[in-house]
This record gives structure tokens, sequence and C-alpha cells, in this order.
């Protein structure tokens, strides 16, 4: 197989809302819905092929169909997410590999955001409005203002944000956004707006962890240029129909479809594809071929 069509896990947290599924057409009875993991290998929501094959059992088997490039990776490098914050995602802080494997036993956790929809006056923090103490940041905590220091960010369709591990940031609501991230699923809830969860009980917050691993400056000023976002771990661009492209050995192509619709062709088969199909094609298929109205995320390794 060359072309794999891949179905999300999903997630039901407190602050997501129901456009995952009207405007992306993700299949889930979770309400409300805030995530759909569109390319994971992660035990905590893996994808899945139309077989119902786990894709981390698939590439376990075929380990050259994620590409010769994955091969110095552990595990997958790659997850990505639909995120749909009707409401305000809580304020974090995601850890270096350095910290997370030696506290946690996992990977720390570098992403991107790109910003598919967004309603007027949305905003989401990026980082710290100037650079701030250690014990200012702990008073601020403590007493409920840590939100007067942040780097607040309208934003708009097609925005792009990348956020280095130790990077504090929030999606606020009323954005859907595509995340490409690391494989990792360690999060440090510094500030959840006093928040209870499903059993009443107020959200576990992470401060002594975030406090170790957090930059407390100014995002850094970032240019990728072609690409939307390149680090070890990820490649992310913007397509539209009418791209066409070689999957050679060396990674694996992530094609999650963000607008329109069209075709995609490689290796003597075409599938249709639209808005919110996520598709894998495997390292070493070859020349591949997107057409028709639409856009997509493309993701290799």
């Amino acid at each position: 197989m060359s072309i794999l069509k891949l179905t999300p896990s999903c997630k039901d947290y407190l602050w997501g809302g129901s456009r995952l599924r009207t405007d992306f057409g993700v299949q889930s009875d979770l309400n409300p819905l805030a995530e759909a993991w569109v390319l994971s290998c992660h035990p905590d929501g893996p994808s899945y092929l139309p077989d119902g094959t786990m894709l981390a059992d698939y590439l376990a088997a075929h380990p050259e169909a994620a590409g010769t490039d994955c091969k110095k990776f552990e595990m997958f490098p790659v997850l990505t997410k639909f995120i749909d914050a009707k409401n305000n995602i809580s304020i974090q802080v995601h850890p270096s590999n350095e910290y997370a494997l030696e506290h946690e036993h996992q990977y720390g956790k570098t992403e991107m955001w790109y910003v598919l929809d967004c309603e007027p006056g949305a905003f989401l923090y990026y980082g710290f409005d100037h650079e701030i103490s250690r014990e200012e940041l702990e008073e601020r905590i403590r007493n409920n203002t840590l939100t007067e220091v942040l780097n607040a960010v309208p934003v708009k369709k097609g925005d792009c944000f990348f956020i280095p591990s130790g990077t504090l940031h929030a999606i606020c609501k009323g954005v859907v956004v595509v995340e490409v991230q690391q494989n990792s699923n360690v999060t440090y809830r510094v500030y959840d707006y006093g928040r209870v969860g499903a059993d009443g009980k107020p959200r576990a917050l992470h401060v002594k962890q975030a406090l170790e691993v957090m930059r407390r400056t100014p995002p850094e000023q970032h240019d990728f240029s072609p690409h939307l976002a390149k680090c070890d771990y990820f490649t992310v661009d913007v397509v539209a129909g009418g791209h066409t492209g070689t999957a050679d050995e060396t990674s694996f192509v992530s094609l999650l479809i963000t607008e329109g619709e069209g075709r995609l062709t490689c290796g003597g088969e075409t599938v249709q594809a639209k808005k919110g199909d996520s598709f894998f094609i495997t390292a070493g298929s070859g020349a591949y071929a997107l057409t028709g109205s639409c856009k997509a995320l493309l993701t290799t390794v």
C-alpha cells in the first residue's frame, strides 16, 4: 500500500466544542469533542488504518514505511492533532527531552500550531511579554495574576506559531488549530482558570515541574522560510491542489486536508480527499499528486 487513510483517536476535554465534527468531518460521539489525533503512534491516542490496525503496529511490522530518517528515533517522532478550543485551554508548558526522560520516562515536546479558523477577537498566549524573575512568576501563579504578564497574540486564519519546549502557552477560546508536535503527551498545567473536572474536583496543576522547565522570557522569533516550521522532529508545509511531490526512502509524507476536496494519487492508487482527511504516504512510494480545490498540511521528518 502507498496511501493509508487514517482514523483518529478523539478526546473529550472539557474545553472542547463540536467544530471538529461539524466542520472537519471527524466521526466521534464524544461531546465535547476537543481533539482528534489524526497522525499518532502514541498509546494514549493511536491512529488506525481502515482495517482497524493501529498505525503503530503497521510501522512496527513495516519500519521501512516510516523512512530511513526515522531510524534515529527510538519511536515514531511525530504526533498531529486537530484541536477545537471552544473555551480556554489551560496555561501550560512542556519539558525538554532531558527533563522529560529523567522525570517522565518519555520524550519532551516541541510543537507548532497552524490556525485553521477563529472567532473575531480571538487570541492565544505565547510566552511572556517581558522577562520576569522566578520569584515574580511564583507570586503571580499564587495570586492568579499570571495572565497580566503573558504575551497575548491576536490570531487569524493561516497564522503559524512554533513553540519550543519550555515555552509557556495556551490556545484561548474560539480558536481551531492543527498541532504538529513531538510524539509525547507530557503537559505541565500552570493555571486552569479555577475549573473542575468531571469528578467535581479542581484539575491538577504541576507548578513545581513547570517552574523547573519554563523559559521566563518573550518568545523567540523564527523564520523557517520556505517552510511553515522545521526542527529535528518534523518539517511542515502548506500545499494546495496541483501539488506534486515524491515520497522517497527517507521519509513518509503526511497530508492532512484542511480545506476543500480533491484527489490524491500515488503508486497507481487514487483516493478521494476532503476536508478533515488524514493520509499517510509510505516512504519509498515515489511520485504523488494532490489535485482539486483542497489545501493540506504536509509533514515529513
